[in-house]
């Protein structure tokens, strides 16, 4: 039953009211503005962290001033967008502060709401043994769904299931209707607007009806938990009267409403960010967000880190400069204590293959002097940006890692293997049932279904796939034998997984021609879950926080332990390397001409060559080919980035490319100073 609470607030005893012994000396180990930002007292906060300026170190301190303070470790909430990163923050806590941050509640959005909504959830209708879908099975039902509606059978070509999952995903993230995202984003698709209506609120039965949740749920529904049950509101934000939120720009709206109510019983919230970093509009995230949390949050104080511990001067005089011309930002200047070093240099090449061979002729150079190849990154704006590049590190026999490719959890064999033991803990779980089904020899979409519908139907299912004849007769009456040895075994989790892989691995070698390197990745699977006792946690967490990295694509062989960095600027953030190129650096194709379009997606822009920028630490090449014609615009690109129109020359060096020797060898380069 739901009731009014009204909050009764005890005086402070007078022992309370004696300030405690701090057991770590803040001000020695923090500069001014670090310490300022650790120390702050009660009420919002706004921490705005300019590029290597130790944002981390100042969130680990705060956690543990908190602790030092007398706060119960257990009232502490850390949101960040790893877990990795969540769990590195309260192990550099527990070092400075012992083993009291142990029970500080760290971890991601969205492994935070599934903790929640397993706990609190049933106010809402949602039990605790909820599935979590990942994407890839979110499509996978809406495909489903969109079958049985008969959406699939329209005159009119309908989006592809992975189309319609980013158009519900978005909707749900940014809080803005499905119609909105539709004509704004896909307009190409607005005759099927209620048709997408229709299968947008079937998607969501089928989910309720399995007790099935996808990624973007576990905040939609804590969103819902918290503004509809305010029993649970007040009881969560009660428990969490502290809550620590990183990389606050890269936030999309749902996710700053959770965190407002997160805070309904108080308003201590320190979030930790920097603008000129906001990069990820294309998933959601809104620069709004982090522009607007003094309105979101009246009484904001607000600290700027501006001390860079990461670059020299001169890189960080260009940086500056770069973001200075930005229409909406919080004004920072950074600086370091680094003052020396060489200026970023601007390079013209005669065209693209001109500056493959500097850049490939200027790392074996710094290689000579002294830099390893793991300390230098090419950065650049799309993936094929490198194409050309990585043809010619090839050719020189520099090795190189190029950020990106196939995530390991969206395998198709890793699924597979996945969906069998998702199957054994949740018997309702239509989507891996299909997926299960549809592997067997003899079974297709269509006898998929009618088997599907039967299972579910029964209280026997197993049983009833013994019973089928024929072709696919065999197949089933294993999948039945070795789901029954899942399900009502006490087996370890990574047992299960040996004897789902041991099923699977004729399907693999039948299905694939490398499956050797398929094989590596199962492999990888059952070390993940030797750490899990318990397969629910295990499959959960899968969902929630996938590790990256496939065998697929990748060449085992004559590997080199250093390897430069190939990267889109996207994946480099957060790194950081001592030599940085970026590539491209072309007006049209940095910024994109598509960018040209809004003054929003142009400063989007601006805030990633900004990015790019800060990630070195002493050595900055920009490149740019000449003479491109642009067959989209029809343009002529020759021009650097018009992010540099307005630098002052004396920032930078400029280097004109020239061609030496009679076939076309290129050995050189002449400097040129504005």
């Amino acid at each position: 039953m739901n009731r009014d609470v009204t909050p009764y607030i005890l005086k402070r005893s007078a022992d309370d009211a004696t300030p405690r012994r701090l057991s770590i000396d803040y001000a020695r180990l923090l500069n001014a503005q670090q310490l300022a930002a650790v120390t702050a007292g009660d009420g919002p906060s706004l921490v705005i962290a300019g590029a290597g300026s130790g944002k981390t170190r100042t969130l680990v301190y705060r956690v543990a001033y908190l602790i030092d303070s007398g706060v119960d470790p257990s009232n502490i909430l850390l949101l960040t967008f790893t877990r990795k990163s969540a769990q590195e923050m309260l192990d550099r806590a527990g070092e400075l502060i012992g083993g009291r941050s142990a029970n500080v509640c760290g971890g991601t959005f969205h492994s935070v709401a599934n903790m929640l909504l397993r706990r609190y959830g049933r106010a809402i209708g949602l039990v605790p043994g909820f599935t979590i879908l990942d994407r890839g099975d979110a499509e996978d039902l809406i495909a489903m769904v969109r079958s049985q509606l008969g959406l699939n059978e329209k005159d009119k070509r309908f989006p592809r299931k992975g189309t319609i999952a980013e158009m519900f995903s978005k909707s749900e993230n940014t809080l803005r209707t499905l119609d909105d995202i539709v004509i704004e984003e896909f307009s190409h698709f607005a005759d099927h607007l209620d048709a997408l209506a229709q299968l947008q609120q079937g998607y969501r039965l089928a989910k309720q009806q399995r007790q099935l949740v996808d990624y973007d749920d576990l905040l939609v529904a804590l969103r819902r938990l918290l503004t509809e049950d305010q029993a649970s509101r007040q009881s969560i934000s009660r428990l969490f009267r502290y809550i620590l939120v990183d990389e606050y720009q890269d936030t999309n709206r749902l996710q700053a409403d959770v965190i407002r109510n997160l805070a309904a019983t108080h308003q201590n919230v320190m979030v930790v960010g920097d603008d000129s970093q906001s990069i990820y509009a294309f998933r959601g995230a809104t620069f709004k967000n982090i522009m607007e949390f003094p309105n979101l949050f009246p009484g904001t104080t607000i600290y700027k880190l501006e001390e860079n511990y990461r670059s020299t001067q001169p890189i960080l005089n260009l940086a500056n400069c770069i973001i200075e011309q930005a229409v909406e930002k919080y004004t920072k200047q950074l600086f370091t204590r680094k003052l020396d070093g060489p200026l970023p240099t601007l390079a013209e090449a005669a065209g693209e293959n001109a500056q493959s061979r500097f850049i490939a002729q200027k790392i074996l150079e710094l290689r000579d002097e002294g830099v390893p190849l793991s300390e230098v990154a090419v950065l650049f704006r799309s993936s094929f940006h490198s194409f050309d590049l990585e043809i010619q590190l090839s050719r020189q026999g520099l090795p190189f890692t190029k950020r990106g490719g196939v995530k390991f959890i969206e395998t198709a064999h890793v699924k597979d293997v996945l969906a069998h033991l998702r199957v054994a803990a949740n018997s309702l779980d239509s989507v891996s049932w299909h997926r299960v089904l549809m592997l067997v020899e003899g079974i297709g979409p269509k006898k998929a279904q009618d088997l599907l519908g039967a299972v579910l139907n029964s209280n026997r299912g197993y049983q009833i796939l013994r019973e089928v004849s024929g072709r696919s007769a065999v197949g089933l009456k294993n999948l039945a034998t070795m789901l029954e040895g899942l399900s009502g075994s006490n087996l370890e989790t990574a047992e299960q997984v040996s004897h789902a892989y041991e099923y699977y691995l004729p399907i693999l070698k039948e299905q694939y021609d490398d499956y050797p390197k398929r094989i590596r990745d199962l492999d990888h699977l059952h070390t993940i879950a030797e750490g899990y006792p318990d397969v629910t946690r295990f499959l959960a967490d899968l969902a929630l926080e996938p590790p990256d990295g496939s065998e697929i694509g990748v060449d085992a062989t004559d590997r080199d332990d250093e390897r430069m960095v190939l990267s889109t600027i996207h994946s480099a953030k957060g790194l950081e390397w001592q030599c940085v190129f970026v590539i491209w650096v072309v007006d049209g194709r940095f910024p994109s001409v598509y960018s040209f379009v809004t003054d929003e997606e142009l400063e989007e822009e601006r805030r990633l060559f900004y990015v790019a920028v800060t990630r070195a630490k002493r050595y900055l090449y920009l490149t740019y080919p000449i003479n491109i014609f642009d067959k989209n615009s029809g343009m002529l690109l020759s021009k650097p980035t018009r992010f540099l129109d307005h630098v002052s020359p004396a920032l930078f060096d400029q280097l004109a490319l020239i061609e030496e020797g009679s076939h076309g060898d290129w050995s050189g380069y002449q400097e040129d100073h504005f």
